[in-house]
């Protein structure tokens, strides 16, 4: 009796053995399967609102009258159901059929001096900036100007022009001896702007940017900027910050000519690639998109010299022209260099209070001496610990003072944020990293084209909150860059409420 009381239990735990075997066999197998699943991304594909979007499209091809808000925008090649000519997504086909143009991808770019005559020698021995300087009045005036200046001193903002120390006389907007620094940089914190003086020969200008869908921001940079900057770095990806698959937009527009105007002067970067790490942790792949930015446009340039100016901007951060064309022109000023931005949310009728003080520019010697070429660490302001800082500040021969161009209350640029049509709002949601939480897309009543439509209306945030604004007239300085305000009717959803109330 006792024996085989005994071999029932043997028997009993050589089955627990084997059943917790089986198990571990089980979970062993499921965590295997699940780690191939996830490296596919099929989990994540699944979890993402673009995933939702699709499944509503097959949902409406079973019941055509599905009842939803959600818009259908154009991906992978399908027209919006909600806006006919949506012109921020052109027609393409799928993503994955989207190859770059190898022309683009393999394209260098020929740095060349700017010989535009930007400065004027007057007779009396002045060099006065052309643009800034009052032609009639010194044409008209020329020997009373010199008499005048002969017997009044010279300010401490004076500037040598040469042998003679004249001022020309300056249209409003522009100050200094020969006219050629504007107001933003004249009330700017630049501690040596008194001891700036005009170059011989004018730096070239790099503006590095990504584009996503900011197609009417784009148009409005290269505008703004097309006089001063030498080459425009635009790099597009075939992922969406999210890391889902993204037609190349911006490579078929200039494609289809739509860019014939600046494509002299665009650098086109493709980015084929999502970086590791980047769909679970949002600011990798924010991050890699400036650095890929920079050092594959970089690295594209020929005849770059040490003193040319690298300026690095989100597609929705656009400077101002003038305080651009001063670094272009002068010597004296300081590295890196901020920008003071106008912030606006949703269209340039919802100015917030402040402005946006952006580092954005620097030298390509500091570019690459302290930066190591790569743009995200000009964003930050951790530079004076860089192991290149104080090389590099020793070999300038002066200390190196960061400093921006405009104020709080002299506008040097503009950053309009989500300012889309509620199909681009839309688009901007579904495709913004998985980083900065919440993330609002993964939210299906914020994507409700209603519910944008209101917040673009109040000024709202996603959160629910209504910040207060203070009032605004298009005809105010610094409304808008001028080329939206000279194109009111085309861009009239970006310069007035579409949804306030008349």
């Amino acid at each position: 009796m006792g024996r085989s009381y005994l071999s029932v239990r043997m028997r009993i735990k050589r089955h627990k053995v084997f059943l917790v075997c089986l198990l571990g066999i089980c979970v062993i197998s499921f965590l295997h399967y699940y780690t191939a699943l996830h490296s596919i991304s099929l989990l994540q594909e699944l979890s993402s609102p673009s995933s939702h979007l699709k499944t509503l499209k097959m949902l409406r091809g079973f019941f055509w009258n599905f009842p939803t808000d959600d818009i259908h925008f154009k991906q992978n090649g399908q027209k919006s159901s909600h806006q006919k000519g949506f012109v921020d997504l052109p027609d393409l086909p799928d993503a994955k059929q989207v190859v770059t143009n190898l022309h683009l991808q393999k394209q260098i770019f020929d740095l060349h001096d700017d010989s535009t005559p930007f400065f004027i020698h007057t007779e009396p021995g002045a060099v006065c900036f052309h643009e800034g300087t009052d032609l009639a009045a010194l044409a008209s005036h020329g020997r009373l100007l010199k008499h005048y200046e002969e017997r009044t001193p010279l300010k401490d903002d004076s500037i040598n022009a040469g042998k003679k120390e004249i001022r020309c006389p300056c249209r409003q907007g522009w100050h200094g001896p020969q006219c050629g620094i504007p107001t933003v940089v004249y009330h700017s914190n630049l501690p040596s702007k008194s001891k700036v003086t005009p170059r011989k020969v004018p730096r070239r200008v790099i503006n590095a940017i990504n584009i996503n869908h900011e197609f009417d921001l784009l148009h409005t940079r290269f505008h703004e900027l097309a006089d001063v900057v030498d080459t425009f770095l635009v790099c597009e990806s075939n992922f969406t910050a999210y890391g889902d698959a993204r037609p190349l937009y911006f490579q078929h527009l200039i494609l289809n000519g739509t860019f014939d105007y600046i494509k002299h002067k665009i650098l086109y970067i493709f980015l084929d690639h999502f970086p590791d790490g980047g769909r679970m942790d949002g600011w990798i792949a924010d991050d890699y998109l400036r650095t890929y930015l920079t050092k594959n446009g970089m690295a594209r340039i020929q005849g770059l010299k040490p003193d040319d100016v690298f300026i690095l901007n989100d597609a929705d951060e656009i400077p101002s022209r003038d305080g651009i064309l001063f670094l272009k022109l002068y010597d004296g000023w300081t590295e890196p260099v901020g920008i003071h931005l106008r912030k606006s949310l949703y269209g340039f009728f919802w100015r917030q209070y402040g402005t946006l003080n952006v580092l954005s520019a620097c030298t390509a010697a500091m570019l690459f001496k302290v930066y190591k070429g790569d743009g995200i660490y000009l964003r930050r302001r951790s530079y004076y610990t860089m192991s290149g800082f104080r090389e590099y500040e020793n070999s300038t021969g002066r200390v190196l003072v960061p400093w921006a161009i405009g104020s709080p209350v002299h506008y040097a640029g503009w950053h309009c944020s989500w300012c889309f049509k509620p199909e681009g709002i839309y688009y901007k949601l579904v495709s913004a990293q998985n980083g900065d939480f919440p993330r609002w897309g993964d939210y299906g009543e914020k994507r409700k084209m209603s519910y944008i439509k209101e917040l673009i209306r109040t000024g709202g945030w996603f959160d629910g909150s209504e910040p207060d604004y203070p009032p605004t007239d298009p005809k105010e300085h610094m409304y808008a860059p001028k080329y939206l305000l000279d194109n009111y009717d085309k861009y009239h959803y970006l310069l007035e409420n579409p949804y306030a109330k008349k």
